[in-house]
């Protein structure tokens, strides 16, 4: 009898030992790693602007600051603008939804892609109802005009020597073969590409494309030096803004 009590106190003892590897092995296998999440996205290359010429600056009403560049008689931001406020302070919404971008009938934003990551290079895309509001830029710019694009693009040599003049050098956000690319004036034109009919985005790193004040877009694209002109886009349409300053 005795010797069976103590084989029932070893059991349990056995038992209880069992009971607590497990449950050591059990929290030591479920206790969260403490090592730091890993940003899945690597940061974007930054814009390559002309390094041999002088930018001043200025801010929109969201804090961005922007290089500037003056060129011949004009002076122009050096960069898409990304701002989400109109320059009295009222909030542009941002719309992601395909079928609520291609019905709207009010101004709106959105980033390439759907995704913030690309708002530090391209800006953000805008539709006509936007950029018509004439609230868009910051105080003291506007929207550039057509007139404005053809007076730029004259004092370049003309539409085919000037997208080549505009565009960002290399391919950092270019496609190959980026012709004629140099940068001279230091516009820095990137490809944004656009947003279009149905909302879809299309052709990030081909092509860049501006709206102006009268509904018509400027754009240039990976395989040309050329400037283009567009008239028959639609009001829907996301495209980038390059604004310019006033004339005093």
């Amino acid at each position: 009898m005795k010797t069976i009590k103590i084989w029932m106190y070893t059991l349990i003892l056995i038992g209880f030992a069992l009971v607590l590897t497990y449950s050591c092995k059990k929290e030591t296998t479920t206790t969260p790693s403490l090592t730091p999440v890993i940003n899945m996205y690597p940061l974007y290359p930054a814009i390559i602007f002309n390094s041999n010429l002088n930018y001043d600056s200025t801010k929109d009403i969201d804090g961005n600051v922007y290089k500037t560049i003056k060129i011949g008689t004009q002076t122009w931001m050096a960069e898409n603008l990304k701002t989400t406020k109109y320059n009295d302070s009222t909030s542009i919404p941002e719309i992601t939804n395909n079928a609520t971008w291609n019905a709207l009938t009010t101004g709106a934003y959105c980033w390439s892609n759907n995704d913030i990551k690309f708002k530090p290079i391209f800006g953000a895309l805008y539709n006509w109802y936007t950029v018509n509001t004439g609230k868009l830029c910051p105080i003291g710019w506007h929207v550039s005009s057509e007139t404005e694009w053809e007076t730029l693009i004259s004092f370049l040599g003309g539409d085919s020597l000037a997208g080549g003049k505009l565009k960002e050098t290399g391919f950092s956000h270019w496609n190959s073969p980026n012709t004629g690319a140099n940068n001279e004036t230091g516009f820095t034109a990137l490809p944004g590409g656009d947003r279009g009919i149905y909302g879809y985005f299309g052709s990030s790193g081909r092509w860049g494309e501006w709206w102006t004040s009268v509904s018509k877009i400027y754009w240039m694209w990976n395989d040309e030096s050329r400037v283009f002109r567009y008239g028959g886009v639609f009001y829907t349409d996301g495209y980038s803004v390059r604004c310019v300053k006033d004339s005093i």
